[in-house]
């Protein structure tokens, strides 16, 4: 695969620069530790925003994706989110996916165990992952930013494997913290909807590369104090409330079968909550089915032929059953 000589930490740069300048307005808290790595809460000691959660994604997006707030009541519930990237295997695979695996022990850390999976364009700087040989991409910045979805801040430990794998001076590095519990962080999830898309697409062997556009939205749950179920809400959102329309080049033949195969109802965990089905599963990723992670609804466009093929269908009233309260009468 060939890429333009596009670097996903620097564009990020951008959405860095929103969050540190405007972080009052978006009730975050920027401060930098005794080495001078960048470190922003946007959910732990402080509240966060949706704002900041949109800013975040599109961080997480490595500067080539849009992440936008809608209203308006659409299929019964009142705040969505857009997503859309003319680069998305970049901006979601290169960049957005949480595939970075970062842990310490209890030793290491002197108090409690860490482990996070990190997102966001710092990955394509270290390339821990097969996926970048894969797709054929490694970015050479000098600067670097990592997002990560846990409820405290990184122990220094953490932070030194970050430094030495993205080949990083303290002061280039900037860690954002989003708990899925907080508003930035049920956002920035929610935001994941292509992603998700594309890293099931990977999973059903299309190629990546015939990948060339993608848009999508999902309904924004609000946050939830437990962590659990904060993030059995904003999977739900996107397994049962998150549409996906990608254009692709290639064979027609293979545009349709990943429209028939690509949404979540092919899944034999289809139909449940996830806190439901997690809990079920012994609280264990790896008990799930895989194909329960994969957008409720699924257009694809075959851009030779013009031909578009439709399959999946939104679950809203599972939905509102899971995060909607009867009103007072």
């Amino acid at each position: 695969m060939h890429w333009p000589e596009l670097s996903v930490n620097r564009l990020a740069r951008d959405a860095v620069a929103r969050l540190m300048g405007y972080a009052q307005r978006l009730r975050v808290s920027v401060q930098r530790d005794e080495r001078g790595v960048t470190l922003i809460d946007a959910g732990i000691a402080v509240q966060g925003s949706l704002d900041a959660g949109v800013c975040i994604a599109e961080l997480c997006m490595g500067g080539l994706g849009r992440v936008r707030l809608a209203a308006g009541a659409l299929h019964g519930w009142p705040s969505w989110l857009q997503v859309s990237s003319s680069m998305p295997v970049l901006a979601c695979m290169a960049s957005q996916y949480a595939g970075w695996s970062l842990a310490a022990t209890k030793e290491e850390t002197g108090a409690k165990k860490f482990f996070a999976l990190g997102s966001g364009p710092a990955r394509a700087l270290a390339c821990k992952e097969a996926l970048f040989a894969e797709i054929g991409y490694r970015d050479s910045a000098d600067v670097g930013a990592l997002v990560l979805e846990v409820d405290r801040l990184p122990p220094t430990v953490v932070i030194d494997k970050v430094l030495r794998d993205c080949s990083l001076a303290p002061a280039a590095l900037t860690v954002v913290v989003t708990p899925t519990s907080s508003l930035a962080g049920t956002t920035q999830v929610v935001a994941r909807v292509l992603e998700v898309a594309l890293h099931r697409a990977h999973e059903l062997k299309f190629p990546l590369h015939d990948i060339v556009e993608g848009n999508a939205c999902a309904p924004l749950p609000a946050p939830h104090a437990d962590g659990i179920e904060a993030m059995g809400r904003t999977n739900d959102a996107i397994l049962y409330g998150g549409q996906v329309h990608l254009a692709v080049r290639g064979e027609p033949d293979a545009a349709r079968a990943l429209a028939l195969q690509l949404p979540s109802l092919n899944s034999r965990d289809h139909g449940r909550p996830f806190g439901a089905l997690f809990k079920d599963a012994g609280y264990d990723f790896y008990q799930l089915d895989g194909a329960l992670f994969a957008p409720a609804e699924v257009w694809v466009t075959h851009l030779a032929s013009g031909q578009t093929w439709h399959h999946g269908a939104l679950q809203m009233d599972l939905l509102r059953r899971q995060w909607l309260a009867e009103a007072a009468r």
